[in-house]
């Protein structure tokens, strides 16, 4: 096959399941991989955790990924913040009519590696293809099941006066990658999406310890917005320390060449950790030693004054409120 999606190969015939098995099938290929109307699996034991997300990022492709690989670690990376190991995948695609076969393989060759990569398997899926105009090239929607390891109960709500706030590496940098890929402003910056599959963390965390109050990934609004729906969730304050956290450089001066903040951009690769202060250490340095987390640091504490509101604590020596996140930064950011 080469050329462009037809109307045809979504129309539920011989086109259609020749897309499936060259473009798809193809790539996915295990021996749970179903061609009938749904899995067949093992049922995990215990408890579960089961989540789904829809991926319409624009562009599709850009540095450090694609809607492919974002649409993996998506939804590993919320199954992970359970604390549950990430075991079965599906997919559904909705494709534009004239959509590039070269660029749909590319996407389905990264959701295959980063499915690998997070130990997960895609399981069953679904193909659409829309008239021009439709769709803006491609959308995937991803659901996931995992297994939630023994005595991990991460939540918005545990979050406790004298916890450690954790992220695991430097914040924006995916949110920094879709303004530029966009080059609406003329902005020339190496920058790279920090988009990547989170379960080997998690898991190198709770290795350590299970009293781990909470887990998030700072996707959109980014790690101020996730602080904040934690603080407004634990009905607790949140004291962060300007100068600890972690902005790559070229981050920080596309923000401030345009004013924005770089703890509201978002990230597709870095988790908001808060978990008791004697353990934070020790959660530090096995992060440290993950793929993905090598910039893991300590960037604040919970504290019971101002319940429901972040506090910066400044280099000069002051404080001030973060703003409350509204309105709309960056539109389709995943």
């Amino acid at each position: 096959m080469s050329g462009q999606v037809t109307l045809a190969m979504g129309a539920g015939g011989k086109q259609t399941a020749e897309l499936i098995d060259e473009v798809f099938a193809t790539r996915f290929d295990s021996p749970l991989l179903t061609a009938d109307d749904a899995a067949v699996l093992e049922r995990p034991a215990g408890k579960i955790a089961m989540s789904t997300d829809g991926f319409i990022v624009s562009p599709s492709f850009f540095p450090g990924g694609n809607i492919g690989k974002l649409s993996i670690c998506g939804t590993v990376n919320d199954l992970s913040c359970m604390g549950a190991r990430p075991r079965y995948l599906t997919c559904a695609f909705v494709i534009e009519e004239g959509y590039p076969l070269d660029d749909l393989r590319r996407i389905a060759d990264a959701m295959a590696e980063t499915a690998q990569e997070a130990g997960v398997a895609l399981v069953a899926g679904d193909t659409k293809v829309a008239g021009r105009g439709q769709v803006d090239g491609v959308f995937i929607t991803t659901t996931g099941v995992g297994e939630i390891v023994e005595g991990a109960a991460p939540a918005g709500a545990s979050a406790r006066p004298g916890d450690a706030i954790i992220v695991t590496g430097d914040v924006g940098r995916h949110g920094c990658t879709i303004l530029l890929a966009r080059d609406e402003f003329g902005i020339e910056a190496d920058v790279t999406s920090d988009c990547a599959p989170l379960w080997s963390s998690v898991e190198a965390m709770l290795d350590v310890t299970r009293d781990i109050h909470v887990i998030r990934d700072a996707t959109r609004g980014g790690v101020g917005t996730v602080l904040y729906e934690i603080a407004g969730q634990s009905n607790v304050g949140i004291s962060l320390d300007a100068e600890a956290v972690p902005v790559d450089p070229a981050v920080g001066g596309v923000c401030r060449m345009l004013g924005l903040e770089p703890l509201y951009l978002a990230c597709e690769g870095r988790l908001v950790v808060i978990a008791p202060k004697e353990v934070a250490p020790a959660l530090v340095e096995a992060l440290r030693g993950c793929p993905h987390s090598g910039g893991a640091a300590i960037i604040g504490e919970v504290t019971d004054e101002r319940p429901g509101w972040v506090v910066m604590n400044t280099q000069i020596g002051t404080q001030t409120l973060l703003p409350q996140p509204t309105g709309e930064l960056l539109p389709r950011i995943c």
